[in-house]
Parts: structure tokens; sequence; C-alpha cells
């Protein structure tokens, strides 16, 4: 995303992400970022809470006005309400590996029939 911003920033058309990788997103040098520090595919707050979903969307639209240096970055003020996410992020069970290991394989035949397709 960081990149296709830098793209398009190149050709006069301001960019500005909402994201909650922070260290992805600065080293790839964005040019202007939202951070929001909730679990990866939330950067716009938590799933059906549309007046904070709203909240973010506007700081990131009155940080698209005001930022007026290359890589600046604005913090929500918002929680995700625990911590606990941090814990289990990313964590696999092992009553889940047998599933896990099924949705990959099936992925990985669709993509060999769409390679031959």
């Amino acid at each position: 995303m960081s990149l296709a911003a830098r793209y398009l920033e190149e050709a006069g058309i301001a960019t500005v992400i909402l994201g909650s990788a922070l260290d992805i997103v600065e080293h790839c040098g964005a040019p202007r970022f939202v951070f929001t520090d909730f679990p990866l595919g939330n950067p716009c707050g938590r799933p059906y809470d549309a007046d904070m979903q709203r909240a973010i969307v506007t700081l990131g639209l009155e940080h698209l006005q005001v930022a007026n240096r290359p890589g600046a970055v604005s913090r929500t003020p918002f929680e995700w309400g625990s911590d606990a996410w941090r814990e289990q992020f990313m964590e696999i069970r092992p009553q889940d590996v047998a599933a896990l290991k099924k949705q990959g394989e099936a992925r990985k035949q669709m993509r060999a029939g769409m390679k031959t397709a």
C-alpha cells in the first residue's frame, strides 16, 4: 500500500493510509499515515462499530489536509478494549492445525488450477 501511495503522490495525487502496521508502513515510506493500534485487518476500528469507524476515517481526512511533510504519522486515540488480542494474535492452537492444513491445501490446488487456466 505504501508503495502505491508513493507512486500516486509522485503523480500529484495526495494519499493517506489508515493502518495498523506502523513499523512496516514507516519502513516503506508512506507519505501520510494514520496509525490505529488494533489487530491487523482492523485499521478503521472494531467490526460493527460504525461510530468509531467514521471517526477514524474522519481523522484520516483531517490528516490528509494538515500533514505537511513526507512520512507524517498521526495516531488515533482509540483502544481495542483490552490488550488480550496481542497475546492471541496469530496463535495457532493444536486443535486448529488440521483445519488450517486443509485450507492451505485447498488454496494451493485453487492456485494451481488458476495457473493452468
